[in-house]
């Protein structure tokens, strides 16, 4: 637009005369005041900004007035978010938003089984997302914009300029006839400016109807009254074609080619949020469901396995460790439990009831075919193994130790080095995969010796023996009968397999087996 200008101002003037120029662009604005539709706003002679103009401004204050005081810090208002987008959901879709919720969710997780719970909660998820599709997200986004324009506008100190023209107004008091005088035109041009700037993105031809259904939503009143609002967009879409206010200022500031500043229009993105926002927490709520349904199984099959006793063994891969790293916002140790309770089973009773029954098996048995006995050894010796690797595991987490030593460093350096969060992440991430193999190592070689205890009792049991061929030598070696022993063992190793599994299953995995 200024290029297009100075092309004109050339052609009044051609380029070695601008001076010349600028008075023939002046006149022509004068001329332009002069013809206006709305002329009497200003006299081109005096310079005087006349008392119609603070008139057409008084129409707008008393429009606005208490919109002024209804909007304040609206655009902050998450509330005025959520009065946007309920404008725009139909019934149904608001049923499954409110059965979505984290009440509506724990309420529903007392009365319906978890498995039939979690599949109703994606499918609720699925068609809320495809409720909000794109267009429909356009048309929240696009209101929710032209509120935001609407603050903007109400926004303008009209009383500050219309006091210029009558200094014993008072703010928002329309009891009494204000008494306008025309004033000097240098008084109102940063005020018209910054009008401009203001209105500017105010279209009077958008849906004014559906942003003061939002409005009265946001305040369950009238923001402004609609009829007043509409005579207010159809006397501003006339001063806005006749471009007197800028006409004006180009007199006043004798700047012909001047332009008001182009307003740049609200683009907030508020639907697509708000339904990820639902995604995450819905999310959320099937994990904790699904986890609390593990849990509750965990627990079961622990006290089949340990009784009452105590499971946390480890000294620094634990629960409390672990919230020191999530209150930082870090993932921390994710297999706390299952870690315990391997090094728990290893200490009651790997070292204690299945070494002892192994030793009898494998020292004192005679076994007709050493390949038969092999896999129990294997299997025994891999799992003894692990008593060494989870404690040297433990012990790499004290503040000596490799991981402990450069998790602590890290975690002191990282409120001043934002740098150090990956590096603790990278630590973190190594540490928690190292404890889950060691529980994926310790199921499956558990399931090794297990599957040949169950073959085992199954030879006992059997007239001609096929595995074992001295079992009346092996019952007289031990203190206890070998066969209820070796029955009570493998219940608990089963159950403690079933655990370890359970720890490392995915959600899914864990839906599936429900």
């Amino acid at each position: 637009m200024a290029v297009f200008l100075e092309k004109i101002l050339d052609l009044f003037s051609g380029p070695n005369d601008p001076a010349s120029g600028k008075k023939k662009l002046m006149r022509v604005i004068a001329k332009s005041l002069n013809s206006n539709k709305f002329n009497k706003f200003f006299k081109v002679k005096t310079g005087m900004v006349e008392p119609a103009f603070a008139e057409f401004f008084y129409a707008m204050y008393k429009t606005v007035a208490s919109a002024q005081v209804f909007m304040q810090n609206a655009v902050k208002s998450p509330a005025l978010k959520m009065a946007a987008i309920d404008t725009f959901l139909d019934e149904k879709v608001k049923a499954i938003l409110d059965g979505l919720s984290p009440e509506a969710i724990e309420k529903r997780a007392k009365e319906t089984n978890p498995k039939e719970l979690t599949g109703k909660l994606r499918e609720e998820l699925t068609a809320l997302t495809a409720a909000f599709n794109a267009p429909a997200m356009a048309a929240v986004d696009g209101c929710y914009n032209h509120i935001l324009t609407f603050a903007q506008f109400v926004g303008f100190d009209f009383f500050s300029l219309l006091k210029k023209f009558d200094s014993s107004l008072t703010e928002r008091n329309f009891n009494r006839s204000p008494q306008f005088t025309a004033i000097k035109g240098d008084q109102v041009v940063r005020p018209i400016q910054n009008f401009l700037e203001a209105a500017g993105g105010l279209d009077p031809d958008i849906d004014w109807k559906t942003v003061q259904k939002v409005l009265k939503s946001y305040k369950n009143m009238d923001v402004v009254a609609a009829d007043q609002w509409n005579k207010l967009l159809v006397q501003w879409r006339e001063v806005k074609r006749s471009n007197i206010l800028e006409l004006m200022v180009r007199h006043i500031t004798a700047t012909p080619l001047w332009q008001p500043k182009m307003t740049v229009l609200p683009n907030e993105h508020i639907a697509e949020p708000y339904l990820e926002n639902f995604k995450v927490s819905t999310a959320a709520a099937i994990e904790s469901i699904v986890n609390a349904k593990r849990n509750a199984k965990v627990r079961e099959l622990a006290k089949a396995v340990f009784g009452s006793a105590d499971t946390n063994r480890l000294r620094y891969y634990t629960a409390q460790n672990h919230e020191i790293y999530v209150k930082k916002n870090f993932e921390g140790f994710t297999h706390v439990m299952g870690l315990n309770l391997l090094k728990a089973f290893l200490s009651d009773c790997f070292q204690k009831d299945i070494q002892e029954i192994c030793d009898l098996l494998l020292i004192r048995g005679q076994w007709s075919s050493n390949g038969l006995s092999r896999q129990l050894s294997e299997g025994f010796h891999d799992i003894k193994a692990m008593i060494d690797q989870v404690a040297a595991f433990d012990d790499a987490l004290a503040d000596n130790g490799q991981n402990g030593a450069r998790l602590k460093a890290a975690l002191i350096r990282s409120d001043r080095d934002k740098s150090q969060a990956k590096y603790i992440r990278i630590i973190l991430g190594s540490v928690n995969e190292e404890a889950e193999n060691l529980i994926r190592t310790a199921a499956q070689g558990l399931i090794v010796i297990g599957k040949n205890f169950k073959s085992v009792l199954e030879d006992m049991q059997k007239k001609s023996h096929e595995l074992i061929i001295n079992w009346k030598e092996l019952e007289s070696a031990s203190n206890e009968p070998v066969g209820p022993k070796i029955t009570m063992v493998y219940k608990k190793m089963y159950c403690f397999i079933q655990i370890l599994q359970l720890l490392v299953q995915s959600n899914e995995d864990v839906e599936a087996a429900s």
